[in-house]
């Protein structure tokens, strides 16, 4: 019973990073605007994400544009357009997987098949924790690099959004999910595959001896 609470609490870990990937995957600011001059008046804000870029004025209006060209993007946009895709597809497939061969489900036998199902499913969820890894730190990495680079004109310089920081929450919760999936499943299969040894009582005879048909 408790690998089974174990096992839906990782679940839910699972759905909630893959959520958290999806919600990153859509937000424009995954870099905004740096403002480190002393006395630079704050006109406008822009957010810059996967698929747009969004300038927001002081007043509070904000206009949003989707990029032009595919091809034209940096290399860290399109592998994050990329990775994002892959990890919000995989953990389609790793909820169904790890459903279907789930202790509180009933559409396989309980047995080996089902513990490695369940495996698999976290091993999914492991992986979509270490995909949208990836283009998080690339872009971490670019923004740190050109904010003490001090080639880089100041108005150029851009710090981390919200949306970094998002994908790394989904990320830890994927991977914590996944591990937590995986071990329940792995503890689950251990007890199912011990030896379970039979004895019938041993029945004394009528000249007090033990019969031996009694022994298995």
């Amino acid at each position: 019973m408790t690998s089974a609470a174990l096992e839906i609490l990782g679940l839910g870990l699972g759905i909630l990073g893959w959520v958290g990937v999806i919600l990153a995957c859509g937000l424009p600011m995954w870099q905004v605007s740096a403002f480190i001059d002393v006395n630079i008046v704050v006109a406008q804000t822009i957010w810059e994400g996967l698929w747009m870029n969004c300038v927001v004025q002081s007043t509070g209006q904000m206009q949003c544009k989707v990029y032009d060209s595919i091809l034209a993007l940096p290399p860290e946009v399109q592998a994050g357009r990329a990775l994002t895709v892959i990890v919000a597809l995989l953990g389609l497939v790793a909820l169904m997987v790890t459903v279907v061969g789930a202790q509180c489900t009933n559409c396989i036998r309980p047995g080996k098949m089902k513990s490695r199902i369940v495996i698999a499913g976290g091993a999914i969820y492991i992986l979509c924790g270490v995909l949208v890894l990836v283009p998080l730190c690339w872009f971490a990495n670019i923004v740190i690099s050109d904010f003490y680079d001090p080639t880089v004109p100041p108005s150029q310089k851009r710090e981390m959004g919200a949306a970094l920081y998002i994908g790394w929450a989904a990320t830890a919760l994927l991977l914590f999910g996944g591990c937590l999936i995986c071990c329940c499943s792995c503890s689950q299969r251990d007890e199912t595959s011990l030896p379970v040894k039979y004895s019938a009582p041993r029945r004394p005879t009528s000249n007090g001896e033990y019969d031996k048909k009694n022994y298995v």
